[in-house]
């Protein structure tokens, strides 16, 4: 993808009118014609009567030309290698990605080398943030020592850091009167817990169950595995009344378990990401590495459900996923493979498929994309609202091209979603009304005198 990654952008000051735009308001559930005033970073005044007949003098103005006009993509799972694998990305290459992808905020896994489980590890990941001057990047702290699933981390002190949430990432915590305490725990601190559902001891195939993994001679990780454990842990919520969000869910049974605990009033949320509702288990193909995920790629009739269930909204929230792999480690026998695909550049047109489809409205996308991740996770931004971050991402919405990840920004190329044709491109991202990246497809009219 071509157009400029603009690293270090100043501070925005003054007034910029964003014109002639197709303003996406998720907290209305709307679409119109109209216009977003910044000013000094933040959003001053939007609607679809603003600067109808253009800006006011002495205003900058930037003609959208008919464009989506969104707030930013709030990207609440992305791993990156720094610190301890810079080689497979950093906070500067996620960045630079990430605003080539119209994310303005990014909430970075705990599974680093060493892993974010001290409040010190909370304040470099903030301190790193300023330093890039990219998307805005948040931290989620580690809910056990070392990921180990045995010790309960320093919940409190990394609260106090700034850690937006606690997960062991894509360590499942297999022992229920841990993740029990770490309920309990949180609660005192009103704080959220993100687990990964997969039961350990089932988990460690190489694609999903089914005929497929016979076909192709791999082990398999079967469906139960996931709704085993949603259900135990939205019992285990029931039980102590903890916020507990299930993330990556992959499974028809699995929308169905939450769905009934919403029912009951539970507090629970849950997210899935681009691979589980626009591709299944035959991606995995010809012992193909990029579609070697966890949890693994299901059947056609489980990406049907989760299709249903971010259409019904049982299920609040898409991420990216992001987890970055090296050619030495996706290049070797489909068993020996590192699991994990990047997802930075692709959430946004992956996830327009669902609207291209009539699948969901643009509205109710981005309140998947970027108002529910931002509520969930207590950020500033994701939302149109006067005072609100003038976090946005400017889109064309029906441009084709296709994924190849020569073309990525990403640092490792390692897309479930290369050669894969996608309707969708970002042509401005815009991090407190500084633009940090424009497609070369889109210049701005020059601001007003």
């Amino acid at each position: 993808m071509s157009g400029d990654v603009l690293r270090g952008a100043p501070p925005h000051t003054g007034s910029t009118a964003f014109i002639n735009a197709r303003i996406v308001d998720p907290a209305a559930d709307a679409e119109y014609t109209g216009a977003i005033l910044i000013s000094d970073g933040k959003i001053a005044d939007f609607g679809p009567n603003l600067f109808a007949s253009g800006a006011p003098y002495g205003i900058g103005s930037v003609d959208c030309r008919g464009l989506h006009l969104a707030p930013g993509l709030v990207d609440a799972r992305v791993h990156t290698g720094e610190p301890g694998e810079e080689h497979k990305e950093t906070l500067e290459s996620a960045g630079i990605a990430a605003a080539v992808g119209g994310i303005t905020s990014l909430v970075l896994l705990p599974d680093n080398e060493p892993p974010f489980d001290d409040a010190s590890l909370i304040e470099f990941v903030a301190r790193r943030a300023r330093q890039v001057k990219l998307a805005n990047m948040y931290a989620y702290g580690a809910l056990t020592v070392g990921l180990e699933g045995k010790e309960l981390a320093e919940i409190g002190l990394m609260a106090e850091a700034g850690a937006v949430a606690f997960t062991d990432a894509d360590h499942a915590v297999g022992n229920a009167q841990m993740l029990r305490r770490a309920l309990y725990y949180a609660k005192g601190f009103d704080a959220l817990i993100v687990h990964l559902p997969q039961e350990p001891s089932l988990s460690g195939g190489n694609m999903t169950s089914g005929v497929m993994a016979t076909r192709l001679g791999l082990s398999g990780v079967p469906p139960l595995a996931e709704v085993m454990m949603v259900e135990r842990d939205i019992r285990l919520a029931e039980m102590t009344g903890g916020r507990l969000h299930l993330t990556k869910i992959s499974t028809a049974e699995s929308v169905k378990a939450i769905a009934g605990a919403k029912a009951r009033g539970l507090k629970i949320t849950c997210d899935t990401a681009p691979p589980y509702f626009a591709l299944n288990d035959l991606a995995v193909g010809d012992y193909r590495t990029f579609g070697k995920l966890v949890p693994p790629l299901r059947s056609e009739a489980d990406r049907e459900s989760i299709v249903e269930g971010l259409r019904d909204g049982t299920i609040d929230a898409i991420v990216s996923d992001h987890r970055p792999q090296d050619q030495d480690s996706k290049r070797v026998p489909f068993a020996q493979a590192e699991p994990g695909g990047i997802g930075l550049e692709t959430l946004l047109p992956v996830s327009l498929e669902l609207v291209h489809n009539r699948q969901l409205t643009l509205p109710q996308l981005f309140q998947r994309l970027s108002a529910a991740p931002a509520r969930l996770f207590n950020l500033p931004g994701g939302k149109l609202a006067k005072g609100a971050p003038a976090d946005l991402v400017l889109f064309d919405a029906d441009v084709a091209w296709r994924v190849d990840r020569d073309d990525l920004w990403s640092k490792t190329k390692n897309s479930p979603f290369d050669e894969r044709p996608v309707q969708g491109l970002v042509m401005a991202t815009i991090v407190g009304g500084r633009t940090i990246y424009r497609h070369d497809n889109f210049t701005p009219t020059p601001a007003a005198a």
